[in-house]
């Protein structure tokens, strides 16, 4: 699906991931409302993102519609089970949306990105009792974790959006993004019942990544 012309809702818009979803389909023609619960921020990001593209590409809307916390469904986090739990369940859900769009054609591809850690403000809260609550004392393994697996930048995990939203082949794909291995997809055994696969364009995005 090409992008331009195309209206987006990008929510967490007005800072790190959001914003950088919210950059790159602007970059491609899109015109984008931006959503997040912080008004000051929204507002800020808004009037910078004029500046740089045409002042009615953009909405701002204040709205509060989920946790910022980052999806890593995909490996375990020892501190966070049930946290853990609800990730992976994320990623058990759009693969199973994503056989039931297919088979009702409706026209609807539902894909996950996993990333790692990125470098967005919530990584300063790690500092923060009043944001860590009773698992501050785990701050420092946390601080560990990330210099283990490195830390992304936002607009890493923008290029997979593009990816996803322009390969129309993509359909319960699980994008993982790391800094080791930059964009590459989680393999699943495929059987005549699954959603249209990802394998071709996996490979093809890798590639690109690498290049």
């Amino acid at each position: 699906m090409h992008v331009n012309g195309k209206v987006a809702l990008v929510t967490g818009a007005a800072q790190g991931i959001g914003r950088a979803f919210a950059e790159a389909l602007l970059h491609k023609g899109a015109k984008v409302a931006l959503v997040d619960w912080n008004l000051e921020a929204g507002v800020k990001c808004k009037a910078a993102l004029d500046e740089q593209f045409e002042p009615q590409k953009t909405l701002f809307i204040q709205c509060d519609v989920a946790d910022q916390e980052q999806l890593r469904g995909l490996m375990p986090v020892a501190q966070q089970p049930v946290y853990c739990a609800s990730k992976h369940g994320i990623i058990g859900f759009t693969r199973s949306a994503a056989m039931a769009a297919n088979l009702m054609n409706s026209g609807v591809r539902l894909n996950a990105i996993c990333p790692g850690f990125v470098n967005t403000p919530i990584l300063e809260s790690i500092e923060k009792e009043e944001n860590m609550g009773q698992y501050i004392e785990y701050k420092d393994h946390i601080k560990d974790m990330m210099k283990f697996y490195g830390i992304l930048d936002p607009s890493m995990i923008a290029n997979g959006l593009i990816t996803l939203i322009e390969d129309d082949a993509l359909n319960g794909a699980i994008m993982k993004i790391t800094t080791s291995k930059g964009i590459h997809f989680q393999d699943y055994e495929t059987t005549p019942f699954h959603a249209k696969t990802q394998c071709t364009s996996s490979r093809s995005a890798i590639a690109e990544n690498k290049s």
